[in-house]
């Protein structure tokens, strides 16, 4: 183990928690203790590997996933989920505090490139292995995808006779609605009106953004693409023939020093994960109150992943 990702070891109370507070709670974790030798021939490692989550009930499946895998293969881990957002996580995965994190390569990638021009699956993953910074690797991107989009009821759009993000310029008195983050977001308003000719006005509505859409307090909501409540509300999402979202496909994020390690059992996984899975494990999480670790165990099984 290098230097660096010692030393971020022991800063792990003092950044990843205090960011986790700040954001969206405490982080969780068992303390570090030697690991078993992995029994995929990644070798063995003197410490558990870090995997985090975002405060994203789907993105900690994903993570309780890739846990519960590299357990199943003798490999020891420590959970360090609902860390918060990119500005909170990627620094801790630079440093070595955090070794592997479930990511979407379409919005990774314009976190590092905002001016990216790549829209489709390929081209992404490709500009983002380039664009990482030293120190952080992709393992093999899923054909999985959760990524941002815009919805309208479909009374909206009846009315309006939008089928397309285009459709929406001629539309007077339009409210986007999302986290507070979209307001910078090079696909947020801004993007909106530079791609499509679209003028809208921002309202932060965070985690009620679908509930504000239904009371008529916003008309178009940025919901990912894998929540199941597009289908339980008969929401519309509007096409984007012209790319304002990139294709952002799940993607295993790790720290360079544990790929090698991690790589075969997470590969396999990521292989097995398709759109639909995402969406029937949301409603799993979402309808049926299931825990995440409930649902991953009950998926990795069904795969004959452990």
């Amino acid at each position: 183990m290098n230097t660096v990702r010692n030393k971020g070891r022991l800063a792990v109370g003092a950044v990843v928690v205090g960011a986790a507070l700040a954001l969206s709670g405490c982080a969780q974790g068992d303390p570090l203790t030697p690991a078993e030798p992995s029994e995929t021939g990644g070798g063995s490692s003197e410490e558990a590997i870090v995997i985090g989550s975002q405060a994203y009930y789907s993105n900690e499946i994903l993570a309780e996933i890739y846990a519960q895998a590299l357990e199943n293969a003798g490999i020891e881990v420590e959970r360090q989920f609902n860390i918060g957002q990119r500005e909170a996580y990627l620094p801790a995965l630079e440093n070595g505090e955090v070794d592997l994190f479930p990511e979407y390569t379409g919005n990774l990638l314009q976190y590092y490139v905002p001016d990216t021009e790549a829209t489709q699956s390929d081209q992404v993953y490709t500009e983002l292995e380039e664009a990482l910074p030293d120190g952080l690797a992709v393992l093999e991107q899923s054909a999985a995808t959760d990524q941002d989009s815009y919805n309208v009821t479909s009374e909206f759009a009846e009315e309006h006779s939008l089928t397309t993000l285009g459709d929406l310029a001629g539309v007077d008195g339009l409210v986007l609605g999302g986290a507070p983050e979209l307001e910078e977001r090079p696909y947020g308003p801004s993007g909106l009106q530079e791609v499509y000719g679209v003028d809208v006005e921002f309202s932060a509505t965070g985690d009620t953004t679908v509930e504000a859409l239904l009371a008529g307090e916003i008309n178009i909501a940025n919901v990912y693409s894998a929540d199941p409540r597009i289908g339980e509300n008969d929401l519309v999402t509007l096409e984007d023939p012209e790319g304002l979202f990139l294709a952002s496909n799940v993607v295993p994020l790790v720290n360079a020093d544990v790929a090698d390690q991690v790589a075969d059992v997470i590969n396999e996984v990521s292989a097995t994960m398709t759109p639909e899975m995402l969406v029937e494990l949301n409603v799993q999480s979402t309808v049926e109150q299931q825990s995440s670790a409930d649902i991953a165990t009950a998926w990795l099984t069904e795969n004959g992943l452990i």
